[in-house]
Parts: C-alpha cells; structure tokens; sequence
C-alpha cells in the first residue's frame, strides 16, 4: 500500500493505492492520526488506487473517523470502486459515508 498526501483548498486529500489489509492498514491510520495531531480535521480519502480493502481496513478507518468525530472532524471518499465499492456496501460503510465520484467533487460537498 502506498499513501500519499497533500493538501489542497479546505481538506487533505489522503491517496490510497494497493491492498489496505491487516499489514498496511496500521500504516494508514497512523498516518491520519499523526495528520490530526498537526490540526488537520477534515480529509478525503482518494480510494480510486486501491484494489482491495480486508475487514482490517474497514476497522482503521472506523478508528479514525471516531477521533475525528471527537474533533468535529469530517471523512469523506472518492473513487470507490470495484472490490471495494463492493465490501463498503455490504459492510455499510457507504450508507455511513459521503461517497463521490473524485476528489473534487468531495472537495466541493466540504464548502
């Protein structure tokens, strides 16, 4: 899994690419983790790399968006497809989250 940051207008956008799974998803949460605790509150997880995401994954980014929930932050995503469109929406997760189809449009949802 390879992440990738930057910020951009009134978010950071977090860029996911590969396998989120009980190796790599630590990775992921620690790294927004590490992104709040420098004051960032609102971020846009680009999924439109990643391929595949394990129940692992689902549950780092249930950590994370419970400490953002702490700080009145916000999570949302783009580019769920495929494999992962398909665990998010057995899982729920697209019932729980604000899905768009790219970064931008995400961008625009934040004002």
């Amino acid at each position: 899994m390879d992440i990738q940051v930057r910020k951009e207008k009134n978010a950071t956008i977090v860029a996911v690419t590969g396998k989120m799974d009980a190796v790599t998803a630590p990775d992921y949460e620690q790294q927004l983790r590490r992104l709040m605790d420098e004051g960032e509150k609102t971020f846009v997880n680009d999924f439109s790399g990643l391929v595949y995401i394990s129940s692992a994954g689902l549950r780092s980014i249930l950590a994370t968006a419970k400490a953002l929930k702490a700080v009145e932050g916000r999570l949302l995503f783009s580019g769920v497809t495929g494999p992962v469109k398909d665990v998010f929406e057995i899982s729920g997760f697209g019932s729980l989250f604000q899905l768009h189809d790219s970064p931008d449009t995400a961008l625009k949802s934040v004002g």
